[in-house]
Formats: structure tokens, sequence, C-alpha cells
């Protein structure tokens, strides 16, 4: 009996796998999830293990999440190198051991009366290129150990600055107000346009100390991925219920083909090209304005997405491949 439901089950998973989608979903997460909290919903809701996402968010934030499903996981490391847009409140006044509202608050200082000039002036210096150091409760791994699991264990753990670009960081009003504990703070709505790999509790812990008085981010929400916007997000809930609704054609994804238009510089082939190109040959590549160090993504006459490029030496080298 319990061998016959072993092959059941195997062949429930294999049915699964087999209608299991092919491109990205777009996620509104939640706050109190993780990114892996995401993609195990999502592994359920498609019915397949091979799922993976482009650029993690904290269980704090909420917003785009930007989720492979099957062969789209090929495209995932390469999206998530792409800018990204921010919303969210920074709280002048306090310091947090995580440099956000999930640590402990470590120091507090008054912070009412502060001069705009002034907390503009900070943000300009926190603007264009930057050396940023991470917080130091992060995944960055520091001698093969991520950083977070080392504070956790007391260890005093330092992490090298990093270039990263804030392409735009913009304060839209400051409230003062009180914390929990009754300390005078001013609460800044910001958003920030940047590049993979920029923390935003980084740059509120880096405002509060130019202006002497610490900060942390109390609240982020995440309302691009590079191409890929809040108003193409659906929230979990959403997305199961059009799993749910047989009538409603499933989970919706975006196919491999527009995900990669969207995020990539698009260069049509000839069918002589696509045969060479599929076969791993290095046809010559031509160069796309404004796309330098970008991959491109090679289109079929007709219209089928065959691979992503990157320009090597004037030639195509094949990064993934996707001609079926």
């Amino acid at each position: 009996m319990k061998r016959e439901n072993t092959g059941a089950r195997r062949v429930e998973r294999t049915r699964a796998k087999q209608g299991a989608p092919d491109g990205l979903v777009i996620v509104d997460k939640p706050a109190g999830f993780t990114s892996h909290d995401v993609v195990a919903k999502m592994r359920g809701m498609a019915r397949t293990r091979r799922v993976g996402h482009a650029g993690t968010l904290d269980p704090m934030a909420t917003g785009v999440l930007v989720l492979g499903i099957e062969r789209a996981t090929k495209l995932l490391g390469h999206l998530a190198l792409t800018e990204k847009e921010y919303v969210g409140t920074i709280r002048l006044g306090q310091t947090s051991v995580t440099d956000d509202a999930e640590g402990e608050i470590t120091a507090s200082k008054a912070a009412h009366g502060l001069d705009r000039a002034a907390i503009d002036a900070g943000v300009a210096t926190l603007t264009g290129e930057i050396m940023q150091v991470p917080s130091k409760v992060s995944a960055i791994k520091i001698d093969g150990k991520r950083s977070y699991a080392r504070v956790r264990k007391g260890e005093d753990v330092e992490i090298p600055a990093r270039p990263v670009t804030v392409s735009s960081f913009v304060v839209y009003s400051a409230e003062e107000t009180e914390a929990e504990d009754g300390t005078p703070v001013t609460d800044l709505l910001v958003s920030v346009e940047c590049s993979s790999g920029t923390y935003i509790r980084a740059l509120a812990r880096d405002l509060g100390e130019a202006l002497g008085v610490g900060g942390h981010l109390t609240a982020l929400r995440r309302t691009r991925v590079g191409p890929y916007k809040l108003d193409r997000a659906r929230t979990l809930e959403q997305l199961q219920e059009s799993v749910d609704d047989e009538a409603g054609g499933g989970l919706p994804v975006m196919p491999i083909g527009e995900a990669a238009a969207a995020a990539f510089p698009r260069w049509d082939v000839t069918v002589d090209q696509a045969r060479l190109l599929t076969n791993g040959v290095r046809i010559p590549m031509p160069r796309f304005d404004g796309a330098a160090g970008r991959p491109a993504a090679a289109y079929a006459p007709d219209g089928t997405f065959l691979a992503l490029l990157e320009n090597q030496g004037g030639r195509a080298k094949s990064l993934a491949v996707f001609a079926p």
C-alpha cells in the first residue's frame, strides 16, 4: 500500500510539472514574508520546483518581486542586475541594529527642528556614484559566512564599502512625530532609484549619521525592478484566486519572449542567423545604443525568442538559449 501511494504521488508530480507555466510572475510581496517564502508559495501554485526570484526583498519590505518559472529562471540572474525603484520612510532620531524597524533600537536623540536645507544637503551626498557600507545584518558573505549569521553569534563584523549608484534620492515630506519610547523624531517620505545591490536601509542609516541624530528605515515598498512595475504585480491572494478559477486561465504569467523584450535590447535576426546562433556559432553582433554592457535578446523572423546574448569582441556569445 505504501508503494502504491508513493507511485501515485510521483505520477501527480510528473503531470503537474508537465503543465507548469513558463515565464515571469510579478508579485506584490506582502510584509512579513521572505523572498524564499514567496518562492515556496509560487512552487505550490505553479506545481513545479523550478521557481526562482530576481533579487531579494527584506521581510519588512513590500512590492515588486520578480519570479521566474521553469525556463524563465535562466533570465533571473540578468534581470537582478537592473535598476530598482523604491518609496519608503526614514526615521531620523533613532538608530537600530539592523538599520531598519525590524531591529532593536540602539540609540535615540531628539530630532525635531531639523533644517530642511541640511537634510537636502545630506541627501545630495548620498546621490550619484557612491561608496556604501551594507548593513551588518545582511546576507553578504564575509569569509564564506553570511554577515547576519556572524552578528547573531556576537561577532564584530566589518563589511567593506562597495560602489553603488543612486540615480535619484528625493525627500517628499518631513513630519515631526514621536517614537514609541517618546523620542521626538522626524519621518521622511522618500523615493529612491538605484542600482542593484544598493541598501535603502543603509541610506537611512548614513543620512541619520550625517545629520548627527541617527536614522533607520521604518517602511519600504519596491515599485519597480527594471521595466517591471507595480501595475503588473499581483498579490499572492490574487494569484491563488487565478489558480483556483478553472475558467480564468490559471496562473497569469508573462511569456519569456515578452519579458525579455521589455528588459533587454531586441535583436531581430534572419533565418540563417537564427540557425547559427542556436547551434552556438558566434556570429557578428551589432552594438545597441544605450545598452553598453547589457545583454541583448535575439528573436527569429517568426518572433520566437531564441537567446540572451552578450557582445564579446563584436561577436555574439550566448548567455542563455531559449530556442525550442
